[in-house]
């Protein structure tokens, strides 16, 4: 359908230059055959253009590629019926190339193709006979001619529709499957959080997009004591456990906020648009939603899995990802300090803790 515009101009050139057959071949109906193609076909081409343009429907563009055709067929056989010229034979084969204009560069879809071929046959073989300027034997072979033309051109259309369908399906899958690389290339396998990978490209998307003054905050937790976890329950407990706190951590956060792998047992998250007192209460949300998973550790005294928690915020035009990254690994190494399973805040100057 994008094409239609440029098929429909290159159609009317070549419909408007047999101008000068008509002229030679049946001089004697010249004047209605100038009219049929240039005050009655070109307009209705025209319009038919811009009408696929206005509503770009599959079904219209299928009617209106069939009106062209029978159109294009009937109009000047119609005129050629009055003509008394001894190169009407000649004339009629120029609509074999009506027939192909419509299959190859209309190319509108398979059941369209057989309607507008069986209305192109009927229109010409009647005008034809009407004419009256061909015996049996030569009628015949016009007829003989055009259905094998037709039939050749329904099977190539056919099969060129099936082939194109199948492209299209290969494409759809290529672009699911690109689609789905991407999203594995930039997800942890095991939790299904962002990944290391994609932190640099997120992040810099939330700084070239944040207006000046929009806070962009950080909270970077670790689960506590997960090495003596592992020790304890077996790296198979441990990965359980992982994926357990990372979903704990997605169902958590704001729907805007961004949940990364950072490593190991790290998890980070990016909130953007989120002061420090706002970042602060979402980071006590996760600790408590975490602590209220009670996961068994039987390498601890209290026998539940805990985390602790170290947020920063800042300006995005005031800092770099990296050095908010740092403020947060800076408060949370002052809440594992402090005896973990707590929130610790950053500030400018030394971080203030903050135990929940």
């Amino acid at each position: 359908m994008r094409l239609a515009a440029i098929w429909g101009v290159i159609g009317i050139f070549i419909y408007d230059l047999v101008y000068f057959g008509d002229h030679t071949m049946l001089p004697d109906v010249f004047t209605g055959l100038f009219t049929v193609r240039f005050l009655v076909f070109t307009p209705f081409v025209i319009a038919c253009i811009l009408a696929v343009r206005r509503w770009p429907d599959a079904r219209l563009y299928d009617v209106l590629a069939v009106a062209i055709a029978v159109l294009g067929v009937t109009l000047p056989m119609a005129v050629a019926t009055q003509s008394a010229s001894p190169y009407l034979f000649v004339y009629q084969n120029g609509n074999s190339a009506a027939f192909l204009f419509f299959v190859i560069a209309l190319r509108p879809r398979f059941f369209a193709v057989l309607s507008g071929l069986a209305l192109m046959c009927g229109s010409h073989f009647t005008t034809t006979h009407l004419t009256g300027a061909f015996d049996d034997v030569t009628y015949s072979g016009i007829i003989t001619f055009y259905l094998t033309l037709s039939i050749f051109l329904a099977g190539s259309a056919y099969f060129l529709e099936q082939k194109d369908r199948q492209n299209f399906l290969n494409q759809l899958r290529g672009s699911l499957l690109c689609q789905q690389l991407e999203r594995n290339a930039e997800r942890d396998e095991l939790t299904g959080l962002l990944n290391r990978r994609s932190l640099a490209r997120i992040g810099g998307m939330l700084w070239n997009e944040a207006p000046g003054e929009t806070a962009i905050s950080a909270i970077l937790l670790d689960i506590d004591h997960f090495k003596r976890f592992n020790d304890v329950h077996g790296h198979i407990e441990g990965d359980a456990c992982i994926r357990a706190v990372s979903q704990c951590i997605r169902a958590a956060v704001d729907e805007a906020a961004f949940v990364f792998r950072f490593g190991g047992e790290e998890i980070l998250v990016l909130a953007p648009g989120r002061e420090p007192l706002q970042a602060l209460a979402m980071a006590e949300r996760i600790r408590t939603a975490i602590e209220g998973l009670r996961i068994m550790h039987r390498g601890l005294t209290d026998g539940c899995v805990t985390a602790s928690l170290g947020t920063a915020s800042a300006i995005a035009a005031d800092t770099t990802l990296e050095r908010l990254l740092q403020k947060a690994d800076d408060a949370l190494y002052e809440a594992k300090r402090m005896g973990r399973n707590t929130v610790v805040l950053a500030t400018d100057a030394e971080p203030d803790a903050q135990v929940a």
